[in-house]
């Protein structure tokens, strides 16, 4: 097997099959931007290689990925901290880090399965439910905390209109910042299969050999044309959108409140911050 370190992603090769491994699991694999760009070149790797036909993402620790990185900007996001300085926004910088690059995956020419364990947070629940596969382990969980925690509408590429193929479930887990387990999203449609924790890696690596019999033109037809039906109905234009929505939102009066009020309740820590106002509510309650 072939190695290389993008730093806080290693990257795998095993003949047909290729694997992006979150390597960041004292930091719950948060997408820095160092985790961002890694994620890039990783995926660069793969693309350019002739014998890779199917990539695995899979991430190293206890969760597969829990979104954004929350921490000072200059530190984590030295691109957000360039562009406020420059335009007092962060229109640009968000979408060279959480814009282009989701698209990046979204476009990956070859067949992509995501093997998501324990949380999938955020942005982190992109990079879990936009592959084209994805098989989670009983004790993994999805979320996007951003409406409820933050304040903010969704992330910079939502996707769970399109991901979930429903209205109704799509404003239902979007509204309440709703938690959904393995099994409620297999339900829902954004999860192909769950299985026990111990057997997740064999199921997905079964998977993905069963892919790769077939030639890698048929592959990358095949997947051209699933998501150009997704595409044709507005799905690329739509997480575009998305980048939009959320730097204006940054600047309603209400959302700022909102922030600072959540940010008070858990520093930092959306999950932890929605949880101590429920708290709160049931107590009044």
């Amino acid at each position: 097997m072939e190695t290389k370190d993008f730093g806080r992603v290693r990257y795998e090769k095993d003949g047909a099959i290729a694997r992006l491994v979150l390597t960041w699991p004292e930091k719950a694999n948060k997408q820095d931007s160092k985790m961002v760009w890694a994620m890039d070149d990783a995926l660069r790797e793969a693309d350019r290689d002739w014998d890779v036909k199917v990539l695995i993402v899979k991430a190293e620790g206890k969760g597969f990925c829990a979104g954004h990185a929350m921490g000072a900007i200059e530190d984590d996001y030295p691109e957000m901290a360039e562009d406020r300085a420059a335009t007092g926004t962060q229109y640009k910088s968000s979408a060279d880090l959480f814009l282009w690059p989701v698209l990046k995956l979204w476009e990956f020419p070859k067949p992509t399965i995501a093997q998501v364990h324990g949380y999938a947070v955020g942005a982190g629940s992109y990079w879990a439910l936009i592959p084209d596969i994805t098989i989670a382990s009983d004790d993994a969980y999805f979320q996007m905390p951003l409406p409820q925690a933050v304040g903010f509408p969704t992330g910079e590429t939502m996707i769970e209109p399109w991901v979930f193929m429903n209205y109704k479930r799509s404003a239902e887990y979007l509204f309440q910042s709703k938690t959904l387990s393995a099994a409620e999203a297999h339900a829902w449609g954004a999860v192909n299969q769950v299985v026990p924790r111990e057997e997740l890696e064999k199921a997905v690596e079964e998977m993905a050999a069963r892919i790769a019999r077939a030639p890698l033109s048929t592959l990358m037809m095949t997947k051209s044309l699933n998501k150009r039906a997704w595409e044709l109905m507005g799905m690329r234009s739509h997480m575009q959108m998305s980048t939009d929505l959320l730097e204006l939102s940054t600047h309603c009066g209400d959302v700022q409140a909102h922030m600072a009020k959540m940010a008070a309740r858990s520093g930092n820590k959306p999950r932890q911050a929605m949880l101590a106002a429920e708290e709160e509510a049931n107590k009044a309650g």
